[in-house]
Formats: structure tokens, C-alpha cells, sequence
């Protein structure tokens, strides 16, 4: 069973005369389905063919987010905090999640309210581009807290 290009049905031939069609149209011969009784084949450019089923393959690419890790200390300086708050401002961009760590070192344990007053200084300040997926808490020396992009 040959099908033109178009999808006019030339009805059931030989190999060799089908051929011979394809070739005075400058097309190839492609076997489409050649399970069926009779095998149907189709007359067609198959390079464009091959190029337009890569270029759909192709459309279908999606970003993959990855978990970020920006860590801070509990007394750090206002310049050092913005500048780690818009290097996540440009993760979260890229739809990718961060985790943040305020990290606690010998006598700073003592004081975990600091830790937490910048946390929520965080959260104040990235709430425009992202959105808490896990709350604040303590996991042994640190602080954690992830935000996703909205």
C-alpha cells in the first residue's frame, strides 16, 4: 500500500514501481507500518521527516531544579547578608531551591535568638521571589530553612 506525501492513497503496488514513483518525485520510500497486511509505505522527504521528529523531541525540555546551599553566620554584616540575598534572588530565579544555614560556632550557641531574628530578616527579604517550603528549625548547630521559587 502506497500513501503520496500529501496523503493520497496510490493503492497496492509492486516494490519496484513504487520505487520508481518515489524517485520521479525526488522523494524516498519509507515503510510506515510494516506490520499491516498489505505494509504501507509513504513517500516522503525523510531527512525533513527525521529533522522534524528531533526538533519535537527537542520542545519538550524542562529544567530540572537543583537544592542550593547558601550558608550565613549568625553576626554577619549587612553587606556580606545582601549579597548572599541576591545570590539566591538569582537562584530561585532559575527556579532552583535553596537551603539556607545560619551555622553556630562555640559561644554563639548560646544565642540562637540572633540565628533566628536573621532568619526571619530572610524571610522578609526573599518573600517577593520565593515561598517557604520548610519552616525554620534547629538541626543541631545550625538553623535551616528552605525556600522554592513562587
Amino acid at each position: 500500500m502506497v500513501v503520496t506525501s500529501d496523503g493520497e492513497k496510490l493503492g497496492v503496488m509492486e516494490t519496484e514501481e513504487a520505487l520508481t514513483k518515489a524517485r520521479e518525485a525526488g522523494l524516498d520510500l519509507v515503510e510506515v507500518a510494516p506490520g499491516a497486511k498489505p505494509p504501507v509505505c509513504r513517500i516522503m522527504d525523510y531527512g525533513k521527516f527525521k529533522y522534524q521528529q528531533k526538533k519535537r523531541q527537542h520542545k519538550g525540555h524542562v529544567h530540572h531544579s537543583q537544592n542550593k546551599e547558601v550558608r550565613l553566620r549568625p553576626k554577619i554584616g549587612e553587606h556580606d547578608f545582601m549579597t548572599k540575598v541576591n545570590r539566591a534572588k538569582g537562584f530561585l530565579e532559575k527556579k532552583d531551591k535553596v537551603v539556607f544555614s545560619v551555622i553556630f560556632r562555640g559561644r554563639e550557641n548560646a544565642h540562637v535568638d540572633e540565628g533566628f531574628k536573621l532568619v526571619e530578616r530572610l524571610i522578609k527579604e526573599l518573600e517577593e521571589v520565593s515561598k517557604v517550603e520548610q519552616a525554620p528549625s534547629m538541626q543541631g548547630r545550625r538553623i535551616v530553612v528552605t525556600f522554592a521559587p513562587k
